[in-house]
């Protein structure tokens, strides 16, 4: 019973993969495109039609279909928007099923050869975990680029303070920085001028933004310009004070991060120490560390494991210090 089993499981997870990750030959209808244009320019999770001829397949624009216009597609539209990911709603949400069912086989074919209660909720708990592996890598991929349009900031609107001292309007200082900037911060602001271009107004851009890259710094550059065009105002020094307060910011946190460096580390390391030495036993004497995996001392890991994570998540928050 169970060779069937696992022989259906891997075509079904392959069949995901190999959909999740083909695109529909040809390009796009006329009536796509007017879409994704309109996604485009109305909302951040629209992503950039350059480069982007291949449409999504059918069972991912049926997945997408489902959930349009609930809160799990609007968090997933943002998160890919976020991490600057070249894919649609469905395609995600067909990636995390492909990753829930090659986890549940996975967890299913660890202990296939013990009882078949335990090795389905195996499978469950791994495929739990499969589920959340790519929403957590575009979370980690999201940081990682907002960590870096933040670090390039404070230089950027040093140059969008010159650009504007030299005459430049403010709409041709974002192209410039479209332009002399590096990604993602380049990336991003040449968004806003193609939102402008189609059409879009420009505190709703700015507004569009800030949405696609949360941050308190960028919010006091939104605000800025938002300000300036209702009352008027000397848009350059305002930009240079702002510029200036940002990269002393960005300094301030850069020493944080030197100061609580061994802390950070020390919770990698507590937290795998456990994990590690488990494997090692494991690989040393199998038969001793599978005892921990039947009915009902499997309570034993599972609950080691939940306190490992709920542990790490403290040190983390008591070393994240806010500037």
């Amino acid at each position: 019973m169970l060779l069937p089993i696992a022989l259906i499981a891997i075509v079904l997870a392959a069949a995901l993969l190999f959909l999740g990750s083909r695109s529909r030959r040809g390009g796009l209808s006329p009536e796509d495109m007017s879409e994704r244009i309109g996604r485009y320019a109305t909302r951040e999770e629209m992503l950039s039609v350059s480069g982007d001829t291949g449409g999504p397949n059918r069972i991912a624009r049926g997945l997408e279909e489902m959930t349009k216009g609930g809160t799990a597609a609007e968090r997933a539209a943002s998160l890919l928007a976020r991490a600057d990911a070249k894919l649609t709603v469905g395609e995600y949400l067909l990636l995390r099923l492909a990753a829930a069912a090659g986890g549940f086989l996975l967890g299913f074919l660890f202990l296939a050869g013990g009882s078949i209660v335990l090795a389905v909720l195996v499978g469950i708990v791994v495929a739990f975990i499969g589920n959340l592996l790519p929403q957590i890598s575009f979370s980690m991929k999201a940081k990682k680029r907002q960590k870096k349009f933040l670090d390039q900031l404070g230089d950027t609107i040093s140059l969008m303070a010159n650009s504007l001292r030299a005459g430049y309007s403010l709409l041709q200082t974002l192209e410039m920085v479209s332009r002399e900037a590096p990604d993602p911060i380049g990336t991003e602001f040449g968004r806003v001028v193609r939102e402008v271009g189609l059409g879009v107004g420009n505190e709703e851009a700015m507004q569009n933004l800030l949405r696609r890259v949360p941050s308190g710094d960028l919010d006091l550059l939104v605000t800025a310009i938002n300000i300036q065009r209702e009352v008027g105002g000397n848009l350059a020094q305002i930009l240079a004070i702002i510029g200036q307060t940002i990269r002393e910011r960005v300094r301030i946190k850069g020493e944080i991060a030197v100061l609580t460096a061994q802390q950070a580390i020390s919770g990698y390391v507590i937290s795998a120490l456990p994990v590690v030495t488990g494997l090692g036993i494991f690989l040393m004497n199998p038969s001793y560390m599978m005892g921990m995996f039947a009915f009902p001392w499997v309570c034993m890991p599972i609950g080691a494991g939940i306190m490992i994570v709920i542990g790490f998540f403290v040190m983390k928050k008591i070393t994240a210090i806010e500037v």
